[in-house]
């Protein structure tokens, strides 16, 4: 039984602020917490920014890289390139790892051909199936204007979706699709039993750790300008000598005292000097928890810890990532066949089974790429290989290994 639209407007309003937040962390807008203790009145303006949670994100999603479908039997690749596959599928993969999920909207255009357009986490959302992965019933906000409010909405359910235009003339146009699905399709990061729309890329940890980063920052500048000009000091100075402008003081190379007028002479000194591995080390101890948290190394985040390595430390530096990767790759696959299925069921006008699809199975390219000693080392195994079991390695399953198209020959 749908819930109706009402609930999945208040649905979405509870959940539009923490997706919101974590697009400020992605974006490097986000307001970092001063607690007022190390910061002077004139400097609590100042604000340091980090794009650990951004690059979080991209070193993940730069990995993902979707190849085709094979056994396509119902022409979901032809769909998906008429659609601009890498712009829309690389769309859909970042918003999702951002805001745990993102939704394909699929409409057509005036040939009657499916339009598949992304929309973030933000202004949609919907009722799941966990069987199918696809909705029961959704809503999304195909149009704001200035001030946030929605102009354009859509209800979606099975065989007819609803647009509801607001303002002045507001009014609804129903569309009726017949299709068995509704035309809104959930592309989720990480789902499970709890949590069945995901979660997202961009945890709770990563957004306190990078804040506690970026107070790091903040401190180790206000103490840069005492580690640069170090205090210094003047005792038993004549009363009435004239009083020093502290920017000069602190300038010039050579300053002149006289004696006072019981003979006694001005004693120099020097505070000690402000230091900087405080900082430093501090900042480092964030950066390995936040290493930690999301399968990153020490030098994807900046601190270069050895010398360059080879290909294969490289990927072995990142097995974490690798094996993330590699999961995202089902969760993913997943969500952009069930976008293909609801896609031509609308193209021919036909309510296909989920079970027809059964053959048809998403491809991707290699999280790795196949260097030259790695594509030496694959060769000569599948040659090993297949001298004992004859034709067990052909092009098809080299080419999933290594990423490299076959020639057509």
């Amino acid at each position: 039984m749908p819930k109706g639209l009402e609930y999945l407007r208040r649905k979405l309003d509870s959940k539009r602020p923490g997706v919101n937040k974590r697009y400020a962390f992605y974006d490097m807008k986000n307001i970092v917490d001063d607690f007022g203790i190390s910061t002077p009145p004139n400097l609590m303006w100042f604000k340091s920014v980090l794009g650990w949670c951004s690059k979080a994100v991209d070193s993940l999603n730069d990995r993902l890289n979707f190849r085709d479908f094979k056994n396509d039997n119902f022409g979901l690749n032809e769909i998906f390139r008429l659609n601009n596959a890498d712009i829309l599928m690389g769309s859909a993969i970042k918003g999702a790892l951002i805001s745990a999920c993102d939704f394909i909207y699929i409409a057509q255009d005036d040939d009657g051909y499916p339009r598949l357009q992304v929309i973030d986490g933000g202004n949609a959302t919907g009722e799941l199936d966990p069987i199918t992965g696809l909705l029961t019933e959704g809503y999304a906000v195909l149009e704001r204007n200035d001030w946030d409010q929605p102009v354009l909405e859509a209800y979606f359910l099975p065989e007819v979706t609803y647009y509801i235009r607001s303002g002045e003339n507001e009014s609804v146009r129903t569309y009726h699709h017949g299709i068995a699905y509704p035309l809104l399709v959930p592309v989720i990061y990480k789902p499970d039993a709890s949590r069945a729309f995901g979660r997202s890329r961009i945890t709770r940890a990563c957004m306190s750790i990078q804040g506690s980063a970026a107070r790091t920052i903040k401190r180790s500048e206000i103490s840069a300008e005492f580690y640069s000009f170090p205090q210094r000091y003047a005792s038993g100075v004549d009363p009435d000598a004239e009083k020093l402008e502290r920017w000069k003081a602190t300038m010039a190379s050579m300053l002149m005292f006289g004696n006072n007028a019981n003979g006694d002479h001005p004693i120099l000194g020097q505070f000690q000097q402000e230091t900087m591995a405080p900082h430093n080390d501090q900042l480092k101890m964030f950066a390995s928890l936040f290493a930690g948290e999301t399968g990153l190394t020490m030098d994807d985040l900046g601190f270069v810890t050895a010398n360059p390595s080879s290909a294969e430390a490289i990927k072995a530096s990142h097995e974490s990532l690798r094996l993330t990767a590699k999961k995202a790759q089902s969760y993913f696959g997943t969500a952009f066949l069930n976008a293909g299925i609801v896609a031509a069921c609308l193209r021919d006008g036909m309510n296909y089974n989920r079970s027809a699809f059964y053959q048809t199975k998403p491809t991707w390219y290699p999280v790795f790429d196949t260097d030259y000693s790695s594509l030496s080392m694959i060769g000569d195994g599948a040659y090993k290989i297949n001298q004992g079991i004859p034709g067990y390695f052909n092009k098809e399953s080299l080419r999933d290994l290594t990423g490299i198209e076959p020639a057509e020959d």
